[in-house]
């Protein structure tokens, strides 16, 4: 075996752009509309997966938000989270920043403190049982109005200690930034952490304006930000975190293949790429699934993968010591497998 995929399972990882109800395997899928007295369009589990071929990023959004409609109750939220968690310890995922979007869920009548309770619960049980650092992200939807958003950033306020940030996804052409300057700026005010999809489908400016307007602490995804050679030169003079979803990006048809994707391009101009999984369940893998498909498509160096497995860590919402402590674990278990981190940081990029 390819001794960098060894060390890629055995690593301590961040994951910093995973969208808990795109981690809903179909097997929940079906236990939880058995449960819940739900049909599904589909037949079976099998005829399910094979559903998950989508032309663009808005028609997997119809399958996805068609998904959740199995997602009722606080135990059914917990159980969607719990198996994740699960999921992220076989992965050696130490610290995880996962978004929920609820308003895809009240809008069905589901109670935000519902699902609320649910998710909190199985991330706190995460933390004691398995040894996964997990943090909440209130990701809002951008086809939704602005109004809808103060909505939630209200409702979301009453959990102010459980949520570290508030994001923006969804239907992201059409949909800039700055229809959301005002409530950014509240959500700042209040002291959450801010990110934004953007750079995706949408074009280079976005993600420009997403840094200028919305003033984010993080990009996610950001991939087409290379369109502007000036834009990728100041995202990495300010080093703006990239959480880059590469497995993704090629099921969304953003690259028609993973062989052609600029992660390693973005990484090697000095930007702080992360890798990430975004949707597992729907783009056909978790996290070391995505470092494991960049290895072998992109020519990754040892180097490479120690950096994006560094800015994983140094681009989470974690205090500076926490930081620092797995950094260090990071380290033992290059050195473990025969790396210099010292040299891994020099490797010609």
């Amino acid at each position: 075996m390819d001794p960098l995929i060894v060390v890629i399972a055995a690593m301590p990882k961040a994951e910093l752009h995973m969208h808990l109800e795109g981690s809903i395997e179909p097997e929940l899928s079906f236990r939880l509309a058995e449960k819940n007295g739900i049909r599904l369009r589909y037949r079976s589990v099998e005829e399910l997966r094979a559903a998950y071929d989508f032309p663009n990023l808005q028609g997997f959004l119809d399958v996805y938000y068609a998904g959740t409609s199995v997602l009722l109750d606080e135990q059914d939220f917990y159980d969607l989270a719990w198996a994740y968690l699960e999921r992220a310890q076989a992965d050696h995922i130490v610290r995880a920043e996962v978004f929920l979007g609820p308003q895809a869920h009240t809008a069905r009548g589901v109670p935000f403190d519902t699902m609320m309770r649910g998710v909190v619960r199985a991330l706190e049980d995460g933390a004691a049982r398995l040894g996964v650092s997990a943090a909440l992200i209130v990701n809002l939807l951008r086809h939704k109005s602005e109004e809808d958003g103060f909505a939630t950033l209200q409702q979301t306020v009453a959990w102010r200690d459980r949520v570290i940030g508030i994001g923006l996804g969804g239907t992201e052409v059409g949909n800039p930034p700055r229809k959301f300057e005002r409530l950014f700026a509240r959500c700042r005010e209040l002291g959450f952490r801010v990110m934004a999809h953007a750079g995706e489908e949408g074009p280079a400016g976005y993600v420009r304006d997403a840094v200028d307007v919305l003033k984010v602490d993080r990009i996610d995804h950001g991939v087409r930000c290379e369109e502007d050679p000036a834009l990728v030169r100041r995202l990495a003079a300010l080093q703006v975190p990239l959480t880059v979803c590469p497995l993704s990006n090629v099921k969304l048809k953003v690259f028609p293949r993973l062989v052609d994707h600029n992660l390693k391009r973005l990484l090697r101009a000095g930007l702080r790429v992360t890798i990430n999984s975004d949707d597992p369940s729907y783009f056909g893998g978790y996290l070391g699934d995505n470092y494991t498909a960049c290895v072998q498509a992109l020519g990754l160096a040892a180097g490479d993968i120690y950096r994006l497995a560094r800015n994983g860590f140094t681009a989470s919402f974690l205090p500076e010591e926490e930081k620092r402590k797995h950094l260090v674990a990071l380290d033992a278990c290059w050195r473990s497998h025969g790396y210099d981190p010292g040299e891994l940081m020099q490797e010609p990029t």
